[in-house]
């Protein structure tokens, strides 16, 4: 019994490949059109990626970043405030942002309020993208 299972088994896997070559022969045939096209879209996606891969080398995180310290100086924020914003960015708490700058929470919320005035924006999210835009932060 084992050996009619074993035989069967092998005529299926070496059938199936067949049967499925047999398919894709048969669609190949039917639309010629939409292989070629697909064929297509597949090299100019390799193209696209390559030369994108080749135009915009990635750098490395935290290199050849330098902060714009004339934006910086221009709206007046000071280091403190500054340091508050980049753990703003951060995506920290105010409470967290207090006890990484050994001050209390409303300092943070002053700081951070004269953050909002100097930059003419009313949340988080706008602030670190204002800053982002103006060459402050990365």
């Amino acid at each position: 019994m084992w050996t009619t299972i074993l035989i069967y088994g092998c005529l299926l896997c070496v059938a199936a490949p067949g049967l499925q070559w047999i398919e894709f022969q048969l669609l190949v045939r039917a639309h010629p059109g939409d292989l070629y096209m697909c064929l297509l879209a597949a090299g100019f996606l390799a193209l696209g990626v390559w030369v994108g891969m080749r135009l915009m080398p990635r750098q490395p995180a935290g290199e050849g970043f330098v902060p714009n310290e004339h934006v910086r100086g221009t709206l007046r924020i000071s280091d403190r405030e500054f340091q508050a914003l980049e753990l703003l960015a951060a995506g920290r708490s105010n409470n967290e942002i207090a006890s990484a700058l050994g001050v209390s929470p409303n300092t943070v919320k002053t700081r951070v309020a004269r953050l909002y005035s100097n930059l003419e924006v009313t949340q988080r999210t706008e602030a670190i993208l204002s800053t982002r835009e103006l060459g402050m932060l990365r």
